[in-house]
């Protein structure tokens, strides 16, 4: 348990950037293993999650690190000093990518012969992500599947000759993984500590690893919204560890835009100060490729030794009340921009060779029937015209729950303020009126600097679009990114 990462490496594709190591602005499979390799060796960072939900899965990750980078991970092996969790597809969601997710754990145990046969000592695969889970069941069929149906397949007999699977191809290793549960939307987030307990009490495990969404949240709810649910969902992981005496590690997946979490180099400290329980945070590629090297190495480092301690005291009643409130209240404005930002979301460049997995925003009932990019295409749509989409659904709160909120979210100050130099009030004189009105409403609320020549861009942007000048459109995107120093 004392190995449990402080950061996790992750595909999400919101850099603008592209890295040294890929021939492409679309990192593909080759490029991946490129970066799994970098992360660990170059930026200390001792975690990468592999993404096998939605893409053409890599199973031969292991070998590739190993045959070309032998002689690193013969001193600092894989599954003891840098770790790669896969992340899988969840059948009762994804019912068609249910395949993949018995593909990757039937590879797991060749990962290991793979790592036995190079002469190294331990076992590379022993964790799964589970995303959007909402109950323990799911869990546990994974847990049962791998011991039953992998592990159990060694002593089936096969022929006339009656030879075991064991002695025909060799044993199976690990013989237990985690599992990791990634909670998602509202009710599996507020009901996180019943479906955690649930999955322990059938299972005796060191410690357990717990998931987090920090940008579909805020895509589906806001992002205060977003905020509010996670230091809920902290607070109620640790009543369990109190509780139990097992040691719940929570992972937060926080991305680089203020409105996935706000977690970049220079605001380590804030995050950590936000999520003191938090012990691992997730390291997205803007994180990693659109700042100076040695800003992101210190980053980590910081990250590396820092502690997780106990989470900061919260009215949970208090703060599902208001993102209640602010929820609805955003829901309607998005149903207002909805068109806007599905139009203006098929120029943001691709980052990744991959699909990522679908969003849950179309599961909303109050929502039916509409649908929106991925988080981070969402996200860079709004701010290629100025309007920081930080702001929909505060305008909810009076102006004394608006001051209510630094009780709860102790960083709010310097996250709206952030995120608020991305305005464009020309843009916004041109959004519906109350949108206008809300938006203006809460901006009157919050210490901030505009930015002229970012303006300029997203104007353009907007200008660009309404004429259907498309070439324009998407190298304005591209600028404004460049100027915000993330994707999305």
């Amino acid at each position: 348990m004392k190995n449990v990462p402080r950061c996790m490496s992750t595909q999400h594709p919101d850099n603008v950037a592209t890295p040294f190591f890929s021939d492409s602005d679309i990192l593909a499979r080759e490029a991946e293993v490129k970066e799994a390799f970098f992360v660990f060796s170059q930026l200390g960072c001792k975690e990468q999650m592999w993404d096998s939900e939605g893409k053409e899965v890599d199973n031969q990750v292991v070998e590739k690190l190993l045959s070309r980078y032998q002689d690193f991970f013969t001193k600092k092996p894989l599954g003891k000093e840098f770790f790669l969790t896969y992340r899988v597809p969840n059948p009762s969601v994804e019912k068609e990518q249910g395949k993949i997710l018995l593909e990757t754990l039937h590879s797991i145990p060749r990962a290991f012969d793979v790592t036995k046969a190079a002469g190294i000592d331990g076992c590379p695969i022993f964790e799964v992500i589970l995303p959007m889970t909402t109950s323990h069941l799911e869990l546990e069929r994974i847990k049962n599947y791998y011991e039953k149906v992998i592990i159990g397949q060694q002593d089936i007999p096969l022929g006339s000759e009656k030879i075991s699977v064991k002695k025909w191809v060799g044993d199976f290793k690990p013989e237990k993984i985690n599992i990791i549960p990634l909670f998602e939307d509202f009710n599996s987030l507020i009901t996180c500590d019943t479906i955690v307990s649930k999955f322990l009490q059938n299972n005796d495990v060191e410690y357990q690893r717990v998931f987090l969404a920090r940008s579909d949240p805020a895509l589906n709810y806001g992002s205060v919204s977003a905020v509010l649910l996670s230091k809920i969902a902290l607070t109620k992981l640790h009543n369990i560890q109190e509780k139990t005496g097992t040691p719940i590690l929570p992972i937060l997946g926080v991305g680089g835009a203020p409105f996935r979490g706000n977690f970049t180099p220079n605001n380590v400290n804030n995050c950590t100060e936000e999520y003191p329980s938090v012990q691992t945070f997730t390291v997205q590629s803007s994180f990693k490729y659109d700042y100076a090297f040695r800003d992101v190495a210190n980053a980590v480092d910081m990250l590396n030794h820092g502690h997780r301690r106990p989470p900061l005291e919260i009215n949970e009643a208090r703060a599902l009340t208001l993102a209640k409130k602010i929820q609805k209240v955003y829901e309607g404005q998005i149903k207002q921009m909805a068109d806007l930002i599905n139009g203006i979301s098929v120029y943001v460049p691709n980052r990744r060779a991959r699909k990522l997995h679908i969003g849950l925003f179309g599961y909303s009932r109050s929502l039916q029937g509409i649908k929106l990019p991925r988080a981070i295409k969402f996200c860079a749509a709004f701010y290629s015209i100025g309007i920081p989409p930080e702001l929909l659904g505060l305008s909810a709160l009076t102006e004394k729950e608006f001051d209510e909120l630094n009780d709860l979210y102790v960083k709010i100050d310097e996250d709206l303020r952030d995120a608020s130099k991305f305005i464009d009030k020309t843009n916004l004189g041109r959004m519906p009126s109350s949108i206008k009105k809300d938006i203006s409403k809460v901006l009157d609320l919050i210490d901030y600097e505009e930015m002229p020549e970012y303006r300029e861009i997203t104007t353009a942007v907007f200008d660009n679009f309404k004429k259907g000048k498309h070439t324009e459109v998407a190298d304005g995107i591209k600028a404004a990114a460049w100027k915000r120093g993330f994707l999305g």
